[in-house]
Order: structure tokens, then sequence, then C-alpha cells
């Protein structure tokens, strides 16, 4: 019999091999950057920049701990990665920092326009919805949001190559070899029965199929006890958005493709609403993240908090987590649709989240929440802040280079 050690080393091979196919070093560069004056960013007069020091802080803490123990630098020698990162989380938590934050991140930071290759970025929002369910199942609650199964194996790329950080593969051994995981369709038939546990059992599949896109909610149990649940895996698979589908099947145009239009076609057409959803073959997996408090919002990728209208999904392979990032776009408030230009800060990715810039907006929870990310889907830019001390990013090349995440 192969032995486990042998096989996970043959796999790591493999994946290497296969990640680095179809690589082209001599491709021109998909994106560049441009320096901007802070103080110049389009509506940072306007804005409320102290939303976002909280926010900022709490990636610090992240990041301060994991340069602590790299001790490739003193905390405040800040010609180095690891001191300027440290330097400005440092200075984030003074009293000036917060009585002033406007001023802080103008003095602490540089600012570069990102320039993809294609001309705009594209930014959408997400929320964090509420769903009713139970701990065990019944005629009602009879849709179960799976634990990361036993069997799914994770490998980090970028453990293995520095070219490949940030990349990542999920997969299952079968017959000593690894294969890609299960997709929707047949997780949702039951192929995952004494594989991986139940954490809860829901009353709607459509809104268990939306908030797998969301990556995170609310469970009401019946006792009006409320958990959250957060993101544990994905099971590998490329994410696919339905809303294609419904177009190409003339259900709706391009222009009514939302989050509100494609749930009420789900639930105006049972029949055929399991056939469509089982078309995106990606499926998440949730832990429990223990009972509700108000004052805190979901976890993010990053592992910290996030703040409604303050956190942003990212790429991981274009920007790290904890960089502040200023955004450029515009937004469907319930009240109309106006610019949104503010200061947010790189905390969470998503399974749809590619490119260089492309942007989540985590809005909170709620109607008007569910309202905005449903709705949401602009042309923009955005801008990333560098800790001053650090070189500038090179057009084309790896800016994770320049971060502490």
């Amino acid at each position: 019999m192969t032995s486990w050690r042998t096989l996970r080393a043959s796999l790591i091979l493999l994946l290497l091999l296969a990640a680095s196919c179809g690589r082209d070093e001599s491709s021109p560069p998909v994106v560049s950057y441009e320096s901007v004056n802070v103080t110049s960013l389009p509506g940072w007069d306007a804005d409320r920049q102290g939303d976002a020091l909280g926010a900022f802080q709490r990636s610090c803490g992240v990041m301060m701990k994991r340069l602590g123990g790299q001790g490739t630098a003193a905390p405040h020698e800040s010609g180095s990665l690891s001191g300027a990162w440290n330097k400005v989380c440092a200075a984030s938590l003074t009293t000036a920092a917060s009585e002033n934050p406007k001023r802080f991140f103008e003095t602490g930071f540089d600012a570069y326009k990102v320039k993809p290759a294609q001309a705009e970025g594209l930014f959408t929002g997400y929320y964090e919805p509420l769903l009713n369910g139970a701990r065990q199942p019944d005629q009602r609650y009879a849709t179960p949001l799976y634990e990361k199964p036993s069997d799914l194996i994770s490998v980090s790329l970028g453990d293995f190559s520095d070219d490949l950080r940030g990349r990542q593969l999920w997969g299952r051994v079968q017959d000593s070899r690894l294969v890609p995981y299960d997709d929707r369709a047949a997780i949702i038939k039951g192929s995952l029965q004494g594989r991986a546990r139940e954490l809860v059992w829901v009353d709607d599949p459509t809104d268990a199929f939306f908030m797998a896109i969301q990556g995170s909610g609310q469970i009401r149990l019946p006792d009006e006890t409320r958990i959250r649940v957060g993101y544990a895996a994905q099971n590998g698979r490329p994410y696919r958005a339905i809303g294609r589908d419904l177009v190409a099947m003339g259900a709706l145009t391009s222009e009514q493709v939302s989050m509100q239009s494609i749930r009420d076609w789900l639930h105006q057409h049972p029949d055929q609403a399991d056939a469509l959803m089982a078309k995106n073959p990606s499926y998440v997996f949730f832990r429990e993240l223990g009972r509700v408090d108000d004052t805190l919002g979901p976890l993010g990728a990053q592992g910290v908090p996030l703040t409604p209208g303050r956190s942003l999904a990212v790429d991981r392979e274009e920007v790290p987590y904890g960089m502040p990032v200023w955004i450029d776009t515009m937004a469907p408030f319930p009240e109309g649709r106006r610019p949104l230009q503010r200061l947010m800060i790189a905390q969470d990715t998503g399974g749809a989240i590619h490119g260089a810039v492309r942007g989540d907006v985590f809005w909170g929870s709620g109607a008007a929440a569910a309202y905005i990310a449903g709705q949401m889907k602009e042309a923009g830019q955005w801008y990333l802040l560098l800790p001053k001390g650090l070189p500038a990013p090179i057009s084309g090349g790896d800016l994770t280079a320049s971060s502490a995440s």
C-alpha cells in the first residue's frame, strides 16, 4: 500500500507542475501602478476615515503577531517590510491616530492607483443573511449546512514555491490519487453522508445557496437563539454565476439580474430550482462561531470581525489582507444610486472575487444591507495604500511581496 508520506510528496509535485502549466513568463504586465498623493484621492476630504481606523487596527493585531514571529527587523526599522508595517500599525493604536485618523493615513501611507489591463474594475456587495434553522432535521428543516468534510484536503502551493504564493487547491484522495472534490450536484444528492457532519439544518435551500455566496450568516433556532456561522472551507470547484444561466434561458434580461430577482425566480420555480443551483459546482462548508454578538460582525478570511461599509473582500492573489484600499465607484442605496468613495480595509475574500481591481463590499446585516448587496454591480477604480518606507510596487510584479500578510 502506498504510504501517505509518499502519496503526499507525489501529490505536491503534481500540483506544482499543474499549477505552473500555461504560465507565460514573457506575457506583458496585466497591471501597473501610478503614484498618487493621498490627499488628492477622489472624495478624500468628504470621507470619515475614522470609520475605517477600527477595522485597520483589528487587521494590525493579526499582522503584528505574524511579524513579531519573523524576527527580521526591529519593530520600528522602517526600511524593511516588517518594520514598515509594524511602525504604521503601532502608530494606529496611539491616541493621536484616533483623534485625527485622516492625518494618520495621510502621513503614514503612500497611495498608488492600480491600472489593470482592462479599463475599469468591478465592485459588488455582500451581507450577512439571517436564516431559520434547527439542530435536528424534520419536515420543515431539511436542508443541511455541512461542516468541513474529514476527507477534504487543501494544499497551499505558496508553501512550496514563492511563485505560487496565494494559490490553493482542494481535493480528496481516491485510489491513491488526488481528485477534485464532490461538486454541488453530488453534494445536494447526499454524497457527503458519513464524510461530513451536518452543522445545522435550515428551512429554505435557496437561502442556504445564497448564504454560501455571502460566506457567513446568522441562524435563528426554534428557541429564538441566534448563532453565527462562518466560512470553513470550499470544495475547490469554480464559482458559476447562475444569473447568466437565467439570461441564457430567457428567464431574465441582463439588466434584471440581481440577487433579489434570482431568488424570486428560484422560489417561483421550485421544480427547476435545484437543477439551476447545481449548475454552480462551488460549495461552501461552514463552522459555528458562537452566539451572535451585535457589537461585532462575522469573521472574514483574515480572521478578524468584519466592519459594515469598511471591510472589503479582495482577490488574495492580488491584494494582501490588512491593506487599506481607497475605492471610487457607485452604490445602489435604497434612497438612490450615488458615489461610493471611501477608505476600506482588505479583510476577506470569496470564490467569485478575481482580478487586480475586483472588490466586494461588506454591508452588514438587515434589509438595507441585503438590498445594496443584491443590487450592487458597479464599475470603478481603486487605490492601494502602502506604509511609507516601502518601495513602490513594480508594474506586473507581486504586490504581496509588499505585505505583512
